[in-house]
């Protein structure tokens, strides 16, 4: 049935609800349809546009229901949230921070980033999703003009799919040499090895009490030649040797580890630069599918498929963490090694790289401006307590984080221990930890194969759900913002999932050549760097609190959930959090160093070229498309703002007339082309929906 229109006045609409045709009594969540506006479609203008002739008769037209998919049960949406948000940054990254910046002080500068810059955005970003029932780009029309935040979540969350699954990669090809005893890792004498390689020299140093004491005089185990070449010049030994010097242990320049040997010549069979790109790893590349297909058929039926893995993905780790504290407690040096995490030095408080390294940290660990969990929070119910999930979720990420930092450092402790060296020459973080650090550890503990491939299949489950709920974020971005009768809106969830997932997979191929490594290095530094993360996230809150209002964003949740947030969500949005990010973003910029691997090899000029080119890839986004919409329409540069800042979300559910954001719609009216559209809203609860009767 058409709805009848009163035309009271010119810019005046009224609709009851009965001539809207909006059911009072509606179950579960809907996808919203937009405000139309003939000649602005999603914010731009066609057909010369902006032209402003007298507005004629409003029309209200209908707009097509659409059932949007929701949760099993909410659990799905936590343990979906949990398994994205809590990844290898929490076991790999903030312990090492914790240690490196004062040890239990570092807890205060983080705990206070995590109120003022990690709850507010990470609550933002899922009541928005759940508000507006769309991903990561879409959600975005409460703000046309700045659509491009949504954008640059999509480009982000792209680079990051395509880069971070090789570390899952990686991790799989270190499970599957687990099986084997010895671990491949732990001696020398294999194909890849080079006659620098040497087992356990410094545990064999430090043990040197139970060796021969040397002097000048020749003994059996020590050739002569082997004692004058020591104090000539430095020596690159075989794994059978071990010197002792006058009762020290002299360590020859060029000695490798059979670690580190099977880590850069056998995994990454690394090059000599970026320039180097090699052959491609057959069995990398075997690895490599394995894991995108396992990706695949975590998300191609949608949530309701992911509801299911996620329990296993986002908690088994936590067992693992359990078993593996368990074990490394009694291991020797354990308790040293959390003292060494643990001890306070309270002089750390006045550096100011303490306080950058905790604020950075929060905004990768929650997994902030990737636009995913506005894509997870779109599939909750809209009366979900998002607000009181935001906490939860928060608490368990950080806690996570903290509960890992016991685990790696117990092991460390040993690990230090058992090379009779100080624990700040074992400490590492990011990959040198998953990957050299630990599993020279293993190779020190008794069955060494099985807490190896323990340790490898945590490490493989904690970032698979990371991965596969990023790409769920993705596509559902992308669906959300084909038009459902194009030829690509017509392509089943299934097909989307398959081309994104191939898309990835070609580009990932150049990171498993002998260049692979440097290529990687690149998106990990520059793509989703501190940098475009907090570009993000200063843009988020901005736009939400200036543009759209934070008044009214928490009218809106209050409308999900039955109450407002606490103020200090506001004045974080509008003040306190757009400081932060701005204060530590230009931090990063002052402080910036070109990239580097392992401190030694130095990136040529067109490297750190492509890496700004990746960084600026989802940065300029939002300037860019803020001029496209402003230069695309003609008239006044108000009218220009003003067209571009209006809202084109309906009515919701549960939404009283003052939701619907027309402040000026009288001035806004007079002066706009014609045609409007005025949207008819689904009500998504038992509380009808009072339609457009009080706007004006």
């Amino acid at each position: 049935m058409s709805p009848e229109v009163e035309e009271n006045s010119p810019g005046d609409v009224r609709l009851s609800q009965m001539e809207a045709g909006i059911p009072s009594e509606v179950e579960g969540g809907a996808a919203r349809p937009l405000v139309s506006v003939p000649g602005v479609g999603t914010g731009g203008c066609e057909g010369g546009g902006g032209q402003t002739p007298s507005l004629p008769p409003v029309q209200a037209a209908p707009a097509p229901y659409v059932e949007r998919e929701t949760w099993t049960r909410q659990m799905d949406f936590i343990m979906s949230c949990v398994g994205f948000a809590v990844g290898l940054g929490n076991v790999w990254r903030f312990p090492y921070l914790c240690y490196k910046n004062g040890g239990g002080v570092f807890l205060i500068p983080y705990m206070i980033f995590v109120f003022i810059g990690g709850i507010p955005v990470f609550f933002l970003e899922i009541a928005l999703g759940q508000f507006m029932k769309q991903g990561g780009v879409s959600a975005w029309n409460i703000a046309p003009l700045f659509k491009g935040l949504g954008l640059a979540s999509m480009v982000i969350v792209f680079f990051c799919n395509t880069y971070y699954i090789m570390i899952l990669v990686w991790g799989l090809y270190f499970l599957v040499h687990s099986f084997t005893s010895p671990l491949p890792w732990a001696t020398c004498g294999h194909p890849w090895n080079t006659v620098n390689c040497t087992e356990n020299f410094r545990r064999a140093c430090h043990n040197h009490s139970t060796l021969p004491l040397l002097s000048s005089t020749p003994s059996p185990s020590v050739p002569a030649s082997l004692l004058s070449s020591v104090a000539s010049s430095p020596l690159n030994l075989s794994s059978s040797a071990h010197l002792l010097y006058n009762g020290s242990c002299v360590e020859p320049e060029g000695m490798r580890s059979p670690v580190m040997e099977f880590w850069e010549r056998k995994v990454l069979r690394l090059s000599g630069g970026l320039d180097e790109a090699g052959d491609i790893s057959s069995h990398m590349v075997l690895c490599l599918i394995a894991t995108w297909v396992i990706v695949y058929f975590c998300i191609w039926k949608g949530v309701k498929g992911t509801g299911k893995v996620v329990y296993f993905t986002a908690l088994f780790p936590y067992l693992v963490l359990v078993v593996m504290l368990a074990h490394g407690v009694t291991l020797p040096g354990a308790l040293d090694g959390i003292v060494y995490y643990l001890k306070p030095d309270w002089s750390k408080l006045g550096e100011a790289q303490v306080w950058i390294d905790a604020g950075t940290q929060i905004f990768f660990s929650y997994a902030i401006g990737l636009g995913a969990l506005t894509a997870l929070g779109s599939y909750n119910r809209f009366h979900n307590n998002c607000y009181q999930d935001a906490f939860v979720l928060a608490m368990i990420n950080s806690g996570t984080s903290f509960f890992a930092g016991f685990v790696v450092f117990s092991v460390l402790g040993f690990m230090a221990a058992e090379q009779g060296v100080d624990i700040s020459k074992v400490a590492e973080s990011g990959p040198g930890l998953a990957f050299i650090a630990y599993p020279k550890a293993v190779t020190l503990m008794p069955m060494a194969p099985l807490w190896a491939a323990l340790f490898f299949f945590m490490l493989l489950i904690l970032g698979l759900d990371s991965q596969f709920v990023g790409v769920e974020g993705f596509v559902t971005g992308v669906m959300d913002m084909v038009p459902p009768k194009s030829i690509a809106g017509r392509l089943r969830r299934e097909v989307v999932v398959a081309i994104c997932c191939i898309t990835c997979f070609f580009i990932d191929l150049s990171m498993v050549t002998e260049g692979g490594m440097y290529v990687f290095q690149l998106f990990d530094y520059y793509s989703a760097s501190g940098m475009t993360l907090l570009w993000q996230a200063f843009w988020e809150c901005v736009v939400v609190a200036w543009v759209y209002g934070a008044d009214r964003f928490m009218d809106d949740v209050a409308r999900m959930i039955g109450y407002r947030p606490m103020p200090y969500m506001k004045w974080c949005w509008s003040y306190v959090t757009p400081l932060v990010c701005v204060g530590v973003f230009l931090f990063h910029v002052v402080n910036y160093k070109p990239l580097t691997y392992n401190s030694v090899y130095t990136y040529p000029w067109w490297g750190e070229a492509l890496g700004w080119g990746l960084a600026l890839a989802s940065m300029l986004c939002i300037p860019v498309t803020v001029l496209y919409k402003l230069l695309r329409c003609k008239g006044s540069f108000s009218e220009r703002i003003l067209l571009h800042t209006f809202p084109l979300a309906v009515l919701s559910v549960t939404t009283t007339a003052s939701w619907f954001p027309l402040r000026s719609w009288k001035s806004f009216s007079t002066s706009l082309s014609s045609g409007w559209t005025v949207p008819l809203g689904r009500a998504q609860s038992q509380e009808p929906a009072p339609g457009l009767s009080n706007v004006v």
